[in-house]
């Protein structure tokens, strides 16, 4: 059932609608090289194989998990053989790109330079993490997106209508269904033709069963590539949400990354770093939660314990708001890195020997618990020749009013 003309394909209106540079390009029989990164079924071999016919191409495919060097090179002799003989270009689609290493992706490149071919490769993953930049800048990035219900639909329906290569006439589905498998098939095309054709072999010649279709849908999961795009977006749709004190969307992030197959304990993991950026002292007991739903979890498992963490993401999405440890251990990494190793100033210094007190270490130090209010007020513990520096800056939330009060009050009464 894959589409052989602008006409059958159905998604990517971002990229296909009318005066577009891509349909452009397929319709006058113009290529260039260029790079498809979406997700998986929504169209990226598809469109290589149409731009090689509209532009009466020589049309070779690879697969990086399986192609090497040895491949190329074999791609590029029949390439120029093709040339030579009947003056036809090529266009080498080369699938999972991102696969490839950084020779591999370089012995591309003369041949792309002296037009012997035109490279087309797909990906899932970002091109411009997984490309070299000599490749990159050579070929035009196009986004695919995944396909939405409407349209995984209508393929469905063009499958069930289609007397050459579908099941015409063979098979009846309730609108019901129909949606149901668009729904599950989770934006990929391919995926919702696979599950046609199972819900077909299950149900028997006639009519796909309502019945049948809930059996096959169900073993379906939602898309969570993880260590991919995807994974690290819904990570941070999930973090920003929490940040922003939406409890609700932070929750149905949570479901979709678990849905999706997430390890409970990375999101656990997550949370953790949360509490500590995000909302820091503006409430202390915000680290408490998400360790304890963490220990929940490696006690309970699943199900049980991803309530716990449920309950971690809602208390760190309602909490009072501060970054200031976040920015202030930040500002104190850089000062250490950029000022070099400066001494600890002696009345610091620890002076367990004798050799060590003889030596000053430890004189004039003022201990904080024999001074007034349990503070020694206008006592230096920075390096000497580091002026004292301000890192740490409480919000005016949560429990960091009552911190900012007190740092004030300390610092008025040192200056007296």
């Amino acid at each position: 059932m894959r589409p052989t003309t602008l006409e059958e394909f159905f998604g990517q209106r971002h990229l296909l609608a009318d005066g577009k540079p891509l349909p452009r390009a397929i319709a006058e029989g113009r290529a260039h090289s260029m790079i498809f990164w979406g997700p998986p079924g929504t169209g990226k071999t598809t469109l290589s194989r149409m731009i090689a016919t509209t532009t009466d191409s020589h049309f070779i495919a690879l697969s990086a998990v399986m192609a090497g060097v040895k491949d190329i090179r074999a791609a590029v002799a029949d390439a120029e053989r093709h040339r030579e003989v009947s003056q036809r270009g090529t266009v080498l689609f080369l699938d999972e790109v991102h696969r490839f290493n950084k020779s591999q992706q370089d012995a591309f490149l003369p041949w792309v330079e002296d037009g012997t071919l035109v490279f087309i490769g797909a990906t899932t993953e970002n091109p411009s993490f997984e490309l070299n930049n000599a490749l990159h800048s050579r070929a035009r990035v196009y986004v695919l997106r995944s396909l939405d219900e409407q349209d995984l639909a209508a393929v469905l329906r063009r499958a069930l209508a289609d007397e050459e290569r579908g099941l015409a006439g063979r098979y009846a589905i309730s609108e019901q269904a129909l949606g149901q498998i668009a729904r599950a098939a989770d934006g990929d095309a391919r995926r919702a033709l696979n599950l046609l054709a199972l819900a077909a072999d299950l149900s028997g010649e006639g009519r796909i069963s309502d019945e049948n279709v809930r059996e096959v849908a169900a073993g379906a999961r939602r898309r969570f590539d993880k260590g991919g795009d995807a994974f690290y977006d819904q990570v941070s749709a999930l973090h920003k949400s929490i940040r922003g004190t939406d409890p609700d969307a932070a929750l149905y992030w949570l479901a979709r990354m678990l849905d999706g197959g997430c390890d409970p304990l990375y999101v656990a993991r997550r949370l953790v770093r949360v509490a500590s950026e995000d909302i820091g002292n503006a409430d202390p007991r915000a680290l408490q939660v998400t360790q304890s739903a963490w220990d929940v979890f490696r006690r309970l498992g699943s199900p049980e314990g991803e309530l716990a963490i449920a309950q971690a993401v809602v208390y760190l999405a309602c909490a009072p708001k501060s970054n200031a440890v976040y920015t202030a251990f930040a500002a104190a990494m850089e000062d250490a890195r950029s000022r070099g190793s400066l001494d600890v100033p002696m009345h610091l210094r620890n002076a367990p020997t004798r050799l060590m007190k003889d030596l000053g270490h430890g004189d004039g130090y003022r201990h904080a618990h024999d001074e007034e209010d349990g503070v020694a007020h206008g006592e230096n513990y920075f390096p000497d020749g580091m002026p004292p520096t301000r890192y740490y800056h409480p919000v005016d939330r949560g429990l960091e009013i009552r911190i900012r009060e007190k740092l004030a009050d300390i610092e008025r009464k040192a200056r007296a």
